[in-house]
């Protein structure tokens, strides 16, 4: 009896070893597919361009048009800033590749801002989270571009942001993006990235 309780247990061990040896790939969602987030990279929304990372959102912009807006009397503006995600599909059994059934309909995301420092209260240390919806569908090969708002307007109108608006200071965080979708036999899957977001008074050029 001590010989085979010892040869249990020694087998349930291994189990449970080989199981957290899998990795969060495999464990990612019930479907035969994974969703990789290629790149995740952000733009100002007062004068977007190249996605890129890291991102210096302006907490304030003075623009100079249209009127009754000039040089002499610019209008202090609030604008969002605009995110990008490029996603594919990998199998979770590389031997067997992704059909039409395995396409990923992206519906929703949800970000989460933190500090380095440990600072990580809402509303008073970074913007509070923040949940939206994007649509848009990842394709068996290939990749897709995602649109997704990364920093809303109404973020820079609270604390601590609006803060920065009279002062030099500058708020250095991480915005954990997480994207949520479905397959189309119904399989949840999602998938989470990072980009760091300066947050400050730029000043405008």
């Amino acid at each position: 009896m001590g010989m085979r309780s010892s040869a249990r247990m020694f087998f349930l061990a291994a189990m449970v070893a080989a199981t957290a040896s899998c990795g969060d790939v495999i464990r990612q969602g019930q479907g035969p597919v994974v969703l990789v987030l290629n790149s995740l990279g952000g733009t100002q929304g007062n004068k977007p361009g190249t996605f890129g990372s890291p991102l210096n959102s302006d907490v304030i912009t003075n623009v100079i048009s249209p009127a009754p807006c000039s040089v002499d009397k610019p209008c202090p503006t609030i604008f969002n800033d605009l995110g990008q995600a490029v996603l594919s599909l990998a199998p979770k059994d590389a031997t067997i590749a992704p059909t039409s059934n395995n396409v990923v309909t992206i519906t929703r995301y949800h970000i989460d801002y933190t500090r380095t420092d440990g600072r990580n209260v809402q509303g008073v240390d970074v913007p509070y989270s923040v949940d939206g919806g994007a649509t848009g569908t990842v394709p068996a090969s290939g990749t897709f571009s995602l649109p997704f708002e990364l920093v809303q307007s109404i973020a820079k109108e609270q604390a601590p942001l609006v803060q920065l608006r009279n002062n030099p200071q500058l708020i250095n965080t991480i915005a954990r993006v997480t994207f949520y979708g479905k397959d189309l036999v119904g399989n949840d899957i999602s998938v989470t990235g990072q980009i760091q977001i300066n947050f400050a008074n730029f000043g405008d050029q």
